[in-house]
């Protein structure tokens, strides 16, 4: 069982394989935060997104944050902070008043046992409310940090280690976890409506690690990783929420000597999941950029990401422009944009397949010379040896294929 006690005021170890971006962003594109680092010291910093120009405004405490502390924006423009003392999480409100930064203490949350680890997930979908999962021996638990009555609340106790968190809908009742348990990993959506009830949602074979990576509420759209094509070796797949399609795994999403990690997948595309765009940090051994990809074309597109890019960070415009924060020297906080075309076309590969836009004074090469574009082969591309069970999820019957 896991073991956290809370400490109510007013209102990691780190063993978790989720990969956690150096920027959080409110699923409305409004607010982003991160800790930036003066030197040898780190502080939380917010940035405002949705004007005509991103900028940061500094939320320094009286003492410089420790590197493994947790920030997340909120959409009031607040930013929540999570800090770590002698096995107690602190959670608290952080605003800027003038010269300074107010703090407002929610409560804290404690792990005495050594083997637990408390982490922050990602920002729920109305921006009011913060959730964590503090991940034990066996069980993981999951609490409210913040936006509730008062103080942190614990609010389900779910068996096995649990990683991940993907939300399934825009109301912020259906949250996916990915759970460890007698030695494999199955996807199960959290109902936070009933109680934290716990229901399987993906599962391609019973001997499988299957893990939701991101999911789009609007369209359906599923991005997993699975082995079940190549027991032992991940690759990325994508299912509909509620179809009884099975996964697929594109040829153009496996590319030798690369991995590939989806971050952000474009909202607005009601009922036509193979339209979405998805954004996908590419790690190689000369660094990472970005990709692009869609179900409907068999390539992929990689652009050079921007100078001081918060690597893995971004979002989508309902009209296909991907958003990608950086801060660079001479601009700290800065917004380069990818226009990326809707519709597949048929360019011959290495041919402009779009252009990253910088503001003036960025630093940003924009996009490579020669855009590549991973082609997929015309054989057809493997599929899961049985269909992911969706349509038995809770969300099945407000998305249709």
């Amino acid at each position: 069982m896991t073991v956290c006690a809370i400490e109510a005021t007013a209102e990691t170890g780190d063993d978790d394989p989720t990969p956690h971006a150096p920027c959080a962003i409110t699923a409305d594109g409004t607010y982003a935060a991160r800790l930036a680092r003066d030197g040898d010291s780190w502080f939380p910093e917010r940035w405002t997104l949705d004007g005509p120009e991103p900028y940061a405004v500094p939320l320094p405490a009286h003492q410089p944050e420790e590197p493994g502390t947790e920030v997340q924006p909120m959409a009031d423009g607040r930013v929540l902070i999570r800090r770590l003392s002698q096995g107690r999480h602190t959670f608290s409100l952080l605003y800027p008043t003038g010269p300074g930064t107010g703090e407002l203490p929610l409560g804290a949350v404690a792990c005495p046992d050594g083997d637990t680890a408390l982490r922050l997930l990602p920002p729920a979908p109305d921006g009011r409310r913060a959730y964590a999962v503090a991940v034990g021996r066996r069980s993981t638990a999951l609490w409210l940090v913040a936006g509730g009555a008062s103080g942190p609340e614990r609010l389900a106790e779910i068996p096995g280690r649990c990683s991940g968190g993907v939300w399934l809908d825009r109301t912020g009742r259906m949250l996916a976890l990915d759970r460890e348990a007698e030695g494999r990993t199955k996807t199960v959506v959290v109902d936070l409506e009933r109680g934290g009830e716990v229901s399987p949602l993906l599962q391609i074979t019973a001997g499988s690690d299957d893990r939701l990576l991101l999911a789009a509420p609007d369209s359906g759209l599923l991005l997993i990783s699975s082995d079940a094509p190549s027991p032992g070796e991940p690759q990325l797949g994508w299912g509909v929420l509620g179809s009884t399609l099975p996964v697929r795994f594109p040829r153009s999403l496996r590319l030798a000597g690369r991995a590939l990690t989806p971050f952000a997948v474009q909202p607005g595309q009601v009922l036509v999941p193979e339209n979405c765009a998805v954004a996908l940090r590419v790690d190689g051994p000369f660094g990472s950029w970005v990709g692009v990809w869609r179900p409907a074309d068999r390539r992929l597109r990689e652009f050079a990401a921007p100078r001081g890019w918060l690597t893995g960070s971004g979002l989508w415009t309902e009209d296909g422009v991907l958003r990608l924060p950086y801060a660079a020297e001479g601009e700290p906080c800065g917004v380069a944009r990818v226009a990326v075309p809707a519709a597949r076309t048929e360019e011959p590969a290495g041919a402009s397949a779009g252009r990253a836009e910088q503001r003036p004074g960025g630093t940003a090469e924009g996009v490579p010379d020669a855009v590549a574009e991973t082609l997929e082969p015309e054989p057809p591309e493997p599929v899961a040896p049985r269909p992911v069970p969706l349509q038995q999820a809770p969300l099945a019957g407000l998305v249709t294929k």
